[in-house]
C-alpha cells in the first residue's frame, strides 16, 4: 500500500485482464548450492524456516508505524489475535519521516516482548519509477546499513523487507536488476538477517517479473535467505489467479508470502478466501493489510476501528475469526517457546540469551526498568530491554 498526503490510500492499480496469462516460468535453486547458515531466520529447501529448522509460516497484520508512532500498544493488540507476524512500516526519511535506530530497536523490543516475528520494511520505495515521490531501493539499503545496530544479533526475530512495492508500472522490468544489487550491498554491509523483498507493479506482478526472475535473485544472495512477496489486490480477484502465482513458487521451491491483502479494494475485488485458503494449503506465509489508519476511501481496509483491538471491522474478524484466518492457522515462533497449537497466541516465555526465561508479562513485571522482572518466584528478562542479551 502507499500513503501520500494524511493518511493511507489505495494501491495504484489497474485490474489487467491478463494478469497471469504470462510466460515462462520459475526455476528452482540449483542443487547442491550452499543455503544460509541457521543463524537465524532463514530458508530451507524453499520453506521458511527458524534457525532450529522449524518450519515457520507467517499469519500476520500490517501495521502502519511510520505514520501513528503514538500507536504504542499496536503490536501487542495484534500478537493478542493470535498472530505470529507484525509487518512494520518504517520511513528511510526519504519521502516520509526516518525512522530512527533507536525506534528500530524498540520496536523489535516490543514484537520480541509481544512474542511475533517483525518484519520491518521501507516505505519510502513505493511504486518508485511512476510515483515521482518514491525513492530507489538502493537508498533503501543505506537505510538498512544505517540501522544495523539494532538489527544485529535479532536474526531470530527480524525479518528484512528491502522495500516495500518498489516499482510501479513504468520501468518495471528494472525490478530484476535493482534488487540484486540490493541484496549485495546488505549481505557485504553484513547484515546476515533473512530478507524479503517485494513484487514491482505495486506489489501485484501482474507482468510477472518476479515470478519469472525469481530464481536469479534468489541464486544472487549468497546467503540463499531471500523471501518473495506478493501482495494481493485488484489483480488476483479469481482462485485461478491465485493458485497459479503461489504455485510457481512452491513447486519449483522458491519462498513466498502473501505481504499483504484486503477483502476488497479500489483497482478490483480480491478473492481474499482464495488467498487464505491457497496460502494455508501450500503452507505459505500471509500477511494482512492492515490494522488500522487507513484513509482517503479505503478505511475498509482497516481490520479495527481507530485502533481500537475491541472494535474489530468486518475485514478484521473474517480475517481473524474466519475460514483459514489467524486464529484457525496461526502458530507461534519456536524461539519463544516450544511451539503452540494454532491461536493459541502463546507458547511459553521463551528463554533469554542469558538463561533466564522472559518475562510473560514484559514490562509489567519490571517495575524498576532495569530489564529484570519477577514472576513465579523467579528472576524474569524483559525482551528487548537491556538485560535481553
Amino acid at each position: 500500500m502507499r500513503k501520500p498526503r494524511s493518511t493511507l490510500i489505495t494501491t495504484a492499480g489497474m485490474a489487467f485482464a491478463a494478469a497471469l496469462g504470462l510466460l515462462g516460468s520459475i526455476t528452482g535453486p540449483l542443487a547442491g548450492e550452499a543455503e544460509a547458515a541457521p543463524t537465524g531466520i532463514r530458508v530451507s529447501n524453499g520453506r521458511v524456516v527458524e534457525a532450529n529448522g522449524n518450519e515457520f509460516v507467517m499469519r500476520g497484520v500490517n501495521h502502519a508505524y511510520a505514520w501513528y508512532p503514538e500507536q504504542t500498544t499496536a503490536i501487542a493488540d495484534i500478537a493478542a489475535t493470535g498472530a505470529n507476524t507484525v509487518r512494520v512500516v518504517l520511513g528511510s526519511g526519504d519521502r516520509w519521516t526516518k525512522t530512527t535506530t533507536s525506534q528500530v530497536s524498540t520496536l523489535i523490543g516490543q514484537c520480541k516482548a509481544a512474542k511475533v516475528i517483525c518484519v520491518l520494511e521501507v516505505h519510502d520505495t513505493t511504486g518508485y519509477g511512476e510515483d515521482g515521490a518514491a525513492t530507489t531501493l538502493d537508498k533503501a539499503a543505506d537505510y538498512w546499513i544505517g540501522v544495523k545496530s539494532a538489527l544485529e544479533g535479532q536474526e531470530d526475530y527480524v525479518v528484512v523487507n528491502i522495500g516495500n512495492e518498489p516499482y510501479g508500472n513504468t520501468n518495471a522490468a528494472a525490478w530484476t536488476g535493482a534488487t540484486k544489487n540490493a541484496i549485495s550491498k546488505l549481505r557485504n554491509a553484513g547484515i546476515n538477517h533473512a530478507l524479503m523483498v517485494d513484487a514491482p507493479n505495486w506489489g501485484q506482478d501482474w507482468s510477472g517479473t518476479m515470478r519469472d526472475n525469481a530464481a536469479s535473485v534468489f541464486a544472487s544472495d549468497p546467503d540463499r535467505n531471500t523471501i518473495f512477496s506478493i501482495h494481493m489486490y485488484g489483480v488476483y480477484d479469481t482462485a485461478a489467479e491465485v493458485q497459479d502465482y503461489l504455485h510457481h513458487f512452491t513447486d519449483n521451491k522458491l519462498p513466498v508470502v502473501v505481504g499483504e491483502f484486503g477483502d476488497q479494494h479500489s483497482d478490483g475485488n480480491p478473492d481474499e478466501d482464495a488467498i487464505m485458503a491457497t496460502a494455508q494449503s501450500l503452507g505459505v506465509g500471509y500477511i494482512g493489510w492492515s490494522w488500522s489508519g487507513n484513509g482517503s476511501g479505503v478505511e475498509y481496509l482497516d481490520m479495527v476501528n481507530g485502533f481500537d483491538a475491541g472494535s474489530l471491522t468486518t475485514w478484521g474478524n473474517r480475517f481473524i475469526n474466519g475460514a483459514n484466518g489467524i486464529a484457525a492457522t496461526s502458530k507461534t515462533a519456536t524461539v519463544y517457546g516450544d511451539g503452540g497449537e494454532p491461536g493459541d497466541g502463546d507458547t511459553g516465555s521463551g528463554t533469554a540469551p542469558n538463561g533466564y526465561p522472559y518475562c510473560v508479562n514484559g514490562s509489567s513485571s519490571d517495575p524498576d526498568g532495569d530489564g529484570w522482572g519477577w514472576e513465579n518466584s523467579q528472576s524474569c528478562v524483559v525482551a528487548g530491554s537491556g538485560a535481553d542479551s
